[in-house]
């Protein structure tokens, strides 16, 4: 099939399955625990994204510069940075990887 014809098939299921959404029965919506299991999963996938763009290039895992920023920013988390200093801190560490060899 033509690259086209799959782009379009996924925006047309991407905006079907947000119609489906407002089937959903408002009971259902109120439930504290699908909001917790929605908070949960949000998390959940933020964090893989976050490891897989870290350690991941292609369809092979890579150790280089990333791999150092994500470290720094997690320490920067631990000791309870504010946001700003955290992706600094990624960014300066992973920029001085990099100026130091560690592609």
């Amino acid at each position: 099939m033509n690259l086209w014809i799959w782009l379009i098939l996924a925006c047309v299921l991407a905006y079907a399955w947000k119609l489906v959404g407002y089937f959903v029965p408002a009971r259902f919506l109120e439930d504290p625990r699908t909001s917790r299991v929605a908070g949960t999963m949000t998390i959940g996938l933020l964090a893989s994204l976050t490891v897989v763009n870290a350690v991941a290039s292609g369809q092979a895992l890579a150790t280089d510069a990333r791999l150092g920023a994500l470290a720094a920013a997690a320490v920067a988390l631990a000791l309870r940075a504010p946001f700003l200093v955290v992706v600094i801190a990624g960014a300066g560490t992973a920029a001085l990887l990099r100026f130091l060899g560690w592609n």
